[in-house]
């Protein structure tokens, strides 16, 4: 929605106004298929995260006694907020759909390299091996928030269901993955065989999303809602449209316009201009009337010319105008959905102090080395039900969600009870973690996207897509505050211990170039 007037920022010089147009009915979605490609869309630029964080057991058997799982969760979110930040500044000075292809092209080589390199063909030493992984997962932190930015601002173009859809796909996004981590586990017995077609299968679908997003932007449905907050309406309205300009744009050429509104007219009396002049303006109307098709138009224009002197402007000085401009849209942007921000923000705190990294520190005598993937496909299929709720039609008030963010810092101290201390968690059975799991999952679905489906409704059509990035913006906040409460909360759990169970199973814990001691059939009793 900005994209123009980022794009005038790059090149030192204000963009022209960007004008939404209510005009006739839009296409039909048929078969809800743009629907469904957004919904998948949404789970393409997770899913590699999500294939690096349901993987535990295979990092956690890789290198044991470490806190892989936690560190690759806080270098995802350190980056990816960083990401956002410079995403925010620079979001328009490269075209939305080259960002998100962009994203694809980098999660889909990423995932490739691990597969084959680290995988596959275990090039790397154990600690060159932590590093390569930590540095994938930087790279993918890249891309991935590039998409996800861009098809925030993308769905705040279209009605508010196709922003739910794209949020419902974030948590589809760990359905299928873990899905196809369990599917994997099952079929096939060696754990590095079975992870190399876990993240094939992930690599096939980043490629699928990636076609699919070349079809969607091109299907007739999507052109006109884009279309609608993009176009010029001298060019592209017909005869009945409602256009309004809602910026003061200052033009390169000395020119201030306001307001423009055409509408079809059978009384001149109906058109009314509030424009305030500017000290030292002047103003101009010109108006005309034409007859087409038995229906009378009219259209009024109001330009503002400020008076200047007739020195050119320095080029730095149009920058800083655009500059201050930008900044002043952004303010009025929070002032609007800040509760929206700290909801959202206090949302994935609380989960990602969580989850990961504490549900992959949960043991079980019973599961073994399933206990995380297990935990981890509970609250992913968990959250996907949360998300799907959030379409369900009721009114939820900004002081709701804020409220309902706030009391989700009650599942901190029984999950992290399930874990600590290791060697004898307070809340042992399996079924307490199981279903603290549930609940996170459940609360997060819920509040985790709602404020992003009700933000972009509280400001202009024309800043939908920078509410998607400051939203965006405030997410990344929430997550990577959350991963660093969750090396505090780690530390609560005491030193690490290979088992609970009074028995260390070699066999479970290494993949690759790890023998069991002689005489020990495997196992060896804990010291």
């Amino acid at each position: 929605m900005d994209e123009t007037l980022s794009r005038g920022l790059a090149a030192g010089r204000s963009a022209p106004p960007r004008l939404c147009v209510a005009g006739p009915a839009p296409p039909p979605d048929r078969y809800n298929g743009v629907y469904l490609a957004l919904l998948l869309a949404g789970a393409g630029f997770l899913l590699p995260y999500n294939s690096f964080i349901v993987a535990a057991d295979y990092f956690q058997a890789q290198y044991p006694g470490s806190t892989i799982v936690f560190d690759l969760s806080l270098t995802y979110i350190l980056v990816a907020f960083c990401s956002v930040l410079l995403n925010n500044v620079l979001v328009e000075a490269v075209d939305l759909h080259k960002r998100i292809l962009f994203g694809y092209v980098l999660s889909f080589v990423t995932l490739l390299f691990v597969a084959v390199f680290e995988i596959w063909w275990q090039v790397f030493s154990n600690t060159t091996s932590y590093g390569v992984n930590l540095l994938a997962v930087s790279v993918v932190a890249v891309g991935c928030t590039a998409q996800q930015s861009s098809f925030y601002g993308y769905t705040g173009m279209l009605p508010n269901r196709y922003t739910q859809a794209v949020m419902t796909g974030e948590s589809a996004a760990g359905v299928l993955v873990s899905t196809s981590r369990i599917l994997t586990r099952l079929l096939l017995d060696d754990v590095r065989l079975n992870t190399l077609v876990f993240f094939c299968c992930s690599l096939l679908l980043v490629a699928v999303c990636c076609v699919l997003h070349q079809l969607l932007r091109r299907t007739a449905f999507v052109r006109h809602h884009v279309a609608a907050c993009s176009a010029d309406p001298l060019s592209e309205t017909q005869a009945g449209d409602q256009v309004t300009l809602v910026d003061i744009v200052e033009e390169a050429d000395g020119k201030d316009y306001g307001r423009l509104t055409l509408a079809s007219n059978s009384d001149d009396s109906a058109f009314q201009s509030t424009e305030t002049l500017p000290a030292g303006g002047a103003a101009s109307y010109d108006t005309f009337s034409e007859r087409a098709g038995g229906t009378s138009y009219r259209v009024s224009e109001l330009l503002v010319h400020v008076r200047r002197s007739g020195r050119a402007r320095h080029p730095a000085l149009d920058c800083c105008a655009a500059l201050k401009r930008g900044t002043q849209a952004r303010s009025a942007t929070v002032r609007r959905v800040w509760p929206y921000m700290v909801s959202i923000c206090l949302a994935y705190l609380v989960t990602l102090s969580l989850f990961p990294g504490i549900e992959s520190e949960v043991h079980s005598c019973t599961l073994g080395s399933w206990m995380p993937v297990v935990l981890m496909a509970i609250f992913n299929v968990s959250d996907f039900a949360g998300k799907v709720l959030a379409s369900l039609p009721y009114e939820w008030s900004r002081r709701q969600l804020v409220a309902f963010s706030t009391l989700r810092f009650l599942l901190i101290p029984p999950l992290v009870l399930c874990a600590a201390p290791r060697a004898e968690p307070l809340l042992a059975w399996e079924g307490w973690p199981m279903l603290f799991s549930l609940l996170l999952g459940l609360t997060n679905g819920l509040v985790g996207s709602l404020p992003m489906i009700l933000a972009p409704d509280k400001v202009p059509d024309q800043n939908r897509e920078l509410c998607g990035n400051v939203m965006t913006l405030s997410y990344s906040l929430g997550l990577t505050t959350g991963s660093l409460l969750a090396y505090g909360l780690d530390a609560l759990l005491g030193p690490p211990v290979y088992s609970t169970c009074g028995v260390l199973n070699i066999t479970d814990l290494c993949i690759a170039g790890c023998q069991t001691l002689p005489g020990t059939n495997g196992s060896q009793p804990l010291p």
